[in-house]
């Protein structure tokens, strides 16, 4: 297992090409075998699931912006905690905070599965929820 000053920098260089919204970026980032969670209850596995979900998640998401509030690494996870703005130019337009937890394996992310706290952040979105 890396260290965890490494397995830190992973998730932190993952997350900010999350937010650059560059797919292709956090694809290079990602194990071929990556799975992800997303947080309307979406598992997606392997890099050409992923990639579609996120060039969809990516549009939906133009204008936001995850700020980490806090991160940790726990034996072989890191732990992101982090808030939502729904409009990085206009944070009155409301957040919401969640979670999410990754596995990091060779320095590529293998796992990410977020948690979110409130569904009004997937309605917000325009995707909805298995059995709504």
């Amino acid at each position: 297992m890396e260290p965890a000053h490494d397995r830190l920098a992973a998730v932190e260089r993952f997350n900010n090409a999350f937010n650059q919204k560059d797919v292709g970026a956090v694809m290079a980032m990602a194990t071929p075998d990556i799975v992800f969670e997303n947080t309307s209850g979406g598992r997606f596995e392997g890099q050409e699931a992923v990639r579609a979900v996120l060039d969809r998640a990516f549009q939906l998401m133009s204008r936001g912006w995850f700020e980490t509030e806090e991160i940790l690494a726990v034996g072989d996870r890191v732990v992101v905690l982090w808030r939502y703005l729904f409009d990085k130019g206009q944070p009155a337009q409301g957040s919401v905070r969640g979670i999410d937890v990754f596995r990091v394996r060779a320095g590529l992310v293998a796992e990410k599965f977020s948690y979110v706290k409130s569904e009004d952040f997937v309605h917000r979105l325009g995707i909805t929820l298995p059995g709504s």
